[in-house]
């Protein structure tokens, strides 16, 4: 049994990316309960509301067995969710307790613990992509720092509706508190990175299955869109989008959104109901 986080986090993080780590000095067994224990770590600290908390994980034979303490009965039930969720968990051991003041993982100096930089590097890198995505933002010279759910961007625009649309984008993504936007207007310092996006985007043909696959990703990357019922469907750069929305607002949120995406020529929604 693999009792350091470390290794569970590096175990669970090379699967996120899609890499097989090498066991060369443990067992199939072994390994496969590093995995679990680490994709249940993993889960629980990109969690918003139990990352504050420190829950220890451990697996043996399909068994999680949760450890620490928590605010509220909320909390505690949620974490046993998120721990049976995870692949080849059969049963959770929940010994979590509630302790309404139980203590936060904020470090006395200020700096975020492992989890909450795990988040925070998460959110990066998510706003990142929905900015390479965007046709009206992939030019912009941004730089992008999160920090406890505050994300700061700073850099270049080619104007001020380019730096407010790159706001919206990180402010519509999950885990962001506030958004700090220190983006400056420069139209000349962003037309080469625009120029050079547009050589790139001419010389590599973007397919309908990668429009599909970026819109649904800012679909589920979005707060305010992650739980609606859109399908999505794209024939030579026209988007079909199908299924319920909420209200007229978020109908209109899913068709900008699409509409913004890289290589989109039009949008169709006729078939994207409403639920009120």
């Amino acid at each position: 049994m693999f009792k350091l986080k470390t290794i569970a986090l590096a175990t669970a993080t090379a699967s996120l990316m899609g890499i097989m780590p090498l066991a060369a000095h443990a067992d199939d067994g072994d390994m496969a309960e590093a995995r679990q224990e680490g994709s249940v770590w993993t889960a629980i600290a990109l969690n918003r509301h139990l990352n504050p908390f420190e829950i220890d994980v451990d697996v043996e034979n399909g068994v999680a067995k949760l450890t620490g303490e928590v605010e509220n009965d909320v909390d505690r039930d949620l974490a046993e969710e998120v721990a049976m969720s995870i692949d080849g968990v059969t049963k959770v051991d929940n010994q979590l307790t509630v302790n309404p003041d139980v203590e936060t993982k904020q470090s006395a100096d200020g700096e975020q613990t492992l989890s909450q930089s795990f988040s925070s590097a998460t959110t990066t890198a998510t706003i990142k992509s929905k900015l390479l995505w965007n046709s009206n933002t992939e030019g912009l010279d941004v730089n992008v720092t999160t920090k406890n759910g505050v994300v700061n961007l700073s850099g270049t625009a080619q104007s001020e509706a380019a730096k407010d649309l790159a706001g919206m984008l990180a402010k519509d993504t999950d885990g962001v508190r506030r958004v700090d936007n220190e983006i400056r207007v420069n139209a000349d310092a962003t037309a080469a990175a625009k120029a050079q996006n547009t050589a790139d985007d001419a010389g590599e043909a973007i397919s309908d299955a990668w429009i599909t696959s970026k819109i649904k990703s800012s679909y589920l990357l979005s707060s305010n869109l992650s739980g609606l019922d859109i399908s999505v469907d794209t024939k030579n750069g026209v988007v079909a989008l199908s299924g319920t929305a909420m209200s007229s607002a978020e109908k209109d949120l899913a068709i900008r959104t699409a509409k913004n995406i890289k290589g989109v020529n039009e949008v169709t929604a006729e078939n994207l109901r409403t639920a009120n």
